[in-house]
């Protein structure tokens, strides 16, 4: 009887464990699954504010930048996984202020280098705010992949108790890693919004609602998913005549600001530098104040482009003509783009030309 009954619990036992090797096998395979199903998506961090951290809770506005690694950014958001399969590489540990020329073409090749990969579905790339908008164009215009590649980047470190960079990097990442986002060129995500690397600039400095495009957010993402309501109108991405893979450096190109009682001293300055072109960052409809209209001549003369943009915040818009006489000074404008925006995109442009007509050219379509 007792035999009996051992024998029993025994194959009882038996089943139950054959059961249990079974529920764990069947639950290994859904995980193994669900992972291959997540979109793929890699994490380039640059350092800024959002690996950044305070000396308390409180500070929201003072801290260093560039602290926290990228393991640990995406190791303290543990829902990424539910969003992609994700993995990081740290290309630098900069505050984008300090970032230079080299930088954006070794993040850029590095960016298109990724696109190319067959594992790889979507790039974000994490940056400090100051710069962002630059370092988003600057891909728009030199990455030929159709892939999303969003660069996002937070106003408050993560040690602060209104941190935003957590959400921002998730939301990213499940732009990055959506279908719906292809061919949409560069986009930044920040603030539950979905903007373009083109359009979109730092218009606050201490608020969560830094970023804004002039001409409106391309979309929104609310609770993991995305809503689009417009498409960018000009060339980028995969429609660039500019390709990062034919480009390792960028000729100097330097903006000089204006105001009243505005001298030609800093342009003079920067020529002298090596500037081959010049940002005139004027007031209104890119103008140019009396006084240093002779000078500008005289660079342009001497083979330095003068390029007029506006600094209005809210969408300078210059046009061409309207101001100077433009096509008699053989000045370039650079019609919607703001002051640190054209100094990009000249910077590309003058790789390949230096025929002012054809500056005009890039400077309307892209």
């Amino acid at each position: 009887m007792f035999s009996h009954a051992l024998a029993l619990r025994t194959n009882s036992l038996r089943r139950s464990l054959l059961r249990g090797t079974a529920l764990t096998a069947l639950a290994l395979c859904s995980a193994a699954a669900l992972a291959a199903d997540l979109p793929k998506v890699v994490i380039l961090a640059t350092g800024g504010t959002i690996a950044g951290a305070g000396a308390e809770a409180t500070n929201s506005a003072t801290y260093q930048a560039a602290k926290v690694p990228v393991d640990k950014l995406i190791a303290g958001i543990p829902q990424l996984g539910k969003v992609a399969e994700v993995r990081g590489e740290q290309v630098f540990q900069v505050a984008s202020e300090s970032l230079r020329n080299e930088n954006l073409v070794a993040l850029a090749k590095r960016v298109s280098a990724l696109s190319k990969q067959k594992d790889v579905d979507g790039i974000v790339i994490t940056h400090g705010t100051d710069t962002a908008e630059e370092t988003a164009y600057f891909l728009n215009l030199v990455v030929a992949s159709d892939k999303p590649i969003v660069v996002v980047a937070s106003m408050r470190p993560g040690t602060a108790m209104s941190a935003d960079g957590q959400l921002n990097l998730l939301n990213a990442v499940g732009v990055a890693g959506s279908s719906d986002a292809r061919g949409k060129g560069v986009l930044v995500v920040m603030n539950d919004e979905i903007n373009s690397g083109r359009d979109v600039s730092k218009a606050v400095n201490i608020r969560v609602d830094a970023f804004r495009s002039p001409w409106g957010a391309l979309g929104m993402v609310v609770e993991g998913r995305n809503y689009w309501f417009r498409r960018l109108d000009k060339r980028h991405t995969v429609n660039s005549e500019f390709n990062i893979d034919q480009i390792d450096s960028l000729p100097l190109v330097e903006i000089a600001y204006a105001a009243g009682n505005a001298n030609p001293t800093a342009y003079r300055a920067l020529a002298q530098s090596g500037a081959k072109a010049l940002i005139h960052a004027g007031p209104g409809n890119g103008s140019v104040a009396a006084g240093v209209v002779p000078t500008l001549r005289e660079l342009r003369g001497q083979g330095v482009h003068i390029i007029r943009s506006s600094h209005v915040n809210a969408g300078g818009f210059v046009l061409r003509n309207a101001e100077q006489p433009d096509d008699q000074y053989d000045w370039v404008v650079a019609h919607d783009l703001n002051p640190q925006k054209a100094r990009i995109l000249a910077s590309v442009a003058l790789t390949k030309t230096q025929d002012s007509k054809e500056l005009q050219r890039i400077f309307m379509q892209y």
